[in-house]
């Protein structure tokens, strides 16, 4: 009982944190499980990856009700994503401990400069690899912009496997760089995304046996909780104070998942 308290608790903060920053709190996801719970990577990534796939599910049913997702996009990602996915669990599966939290540091250390930097991602405005359509705002569909969605999806997926990230800081950036969509539409398209990806690599897991049910559920009904709550409050706050908290926090996490995986802490 006080195992499934705690699970929900820590769930109701990456669900919490998730609401406040769109997809910070997948990242957090693992370092919460590995330290709260002490489970390795392996297993705390199908966890973190069924949390994050079920509140991306929510706010991807939103994006459809809107009209806002590129659903051909989003599919074409999606598949993609999911082929790659198994891919990534099975990686896990077969990689040390130590070197799977060093490469989970590593991402996050990425993401905290990105965070830190501000700077927009650049992009020739004539020669993006999928311009859209000017009557209907759709991808006009060329091989090098379905080389460029189906490659997105494909180091999504296998990350997502690998680590239980989301895959949103992959294909955020890319569907900016690749296109001209606008920002909600891209954030929607992405939720979409990682709801396919997340089927696949939870699915995954749950055939290999290394998924834990006993926590991956209550930890999934946590997040749910965590992000219904947060979104309740998320517009009365200052967002660009809440992004510099949040990069900060991701920086500490990634030192510590580094120097936990180097062998210097316990």
């Amino acid at each position: 009982m006080e195992l499934s308290f705690l699970t929900i608790i820590l769930g109701t903060i990456v669900g919490f944190v998730l609401a406040l920053t769109g997809a910070g709190g997948g990242m957090l996801s693992i370092p919460l499980l590995v330290y709260g719970l002490h489970l390795s990577v392996q297993q705390a990534a199908p966890v973190g990856l069924m949390a994050v796939g079920f509140a991306a599910a929510l706010g991807s049913i939103t994006g459809l009700r809107k009209g806002i997702v590129r659903y051909r996009a989003a599919v074409l990602m999606g598949i993609s994503g999911m082929l790659a996915a198994p891919v990534g669990v099975f990686s896990a599966q077969r990689i040390p401990n130590q070197p799977l939290l060093i490469l989970f540091a590593c991402i996050l250390l990425l993401i905290a400069f990105r965070s830190f930097r501000r700077k927009k991602i650049s992009r020739n405005e004539q020669d993006v690899a999928c311009s859209l359509n000017a009557d209907n705002q759709r991808f006009h569909w060329t091989m090098r912009c379905a080389r460029a969605i189906a490659g997105t999806g494909l180091i999504s997926g296998y990350l997502s496997g690998l680590v239980g990230v989301g895959g949103g800081f992959i294909i955020i950036p890319s569907l900016i760089r690749h296109s001209h969509l606008d920002i909600r539409s891209i954030q929607a398209t992405s939720l979409a995304v990682i709801t396919l990806v997340s089927i696949s690599g939870v699915s995954s897991a749950a055939l290999h046996g290394s998924l834990p049910w006993a926590i991956a559920l209550p930890f999934t009904i946590g997040s749910t909780f965590g992000l219904l709550g947060g979104l309740q409050i998320v517009t009365r706050l200052n967002q660009a104070t809440i992004q510099l908290l949040f990069a900060w926090l991701v920086l500490l996490v990634a030192v510590s998942m580094l120097l936990k995986g180097s062998g210097l802490v316990a």
